[in-house]
């Protein structure tokens, strides 16, 4: 299972794209989109969230 998004929280800053280790989170517009099948399920982006908004 991959890192969900919620993205009624999530601003669009970018901190979880650069903490990634599997490139597999982007932000092609105003919100964070995983790509579940790159998403080792870590957890490295989840402390770098700043509003809560990823979770496994």
């Amino acid at each position: 299972m991959a890192v969900v998004v919620d993205a009624s929280n999530c601003t669009g800053c970018g901190a979880c794209v650069e903490v990634c280790p599997c490139e597999a989170l982007s932000v092609p517009d105003a919100t964070c989109v995983v790509d579940e099948g790159a998403c080792a399920d870590c957890g490295a982006c989840i402390g770098e969230c700043s509003v809560g908004a990823l979770s496994l």
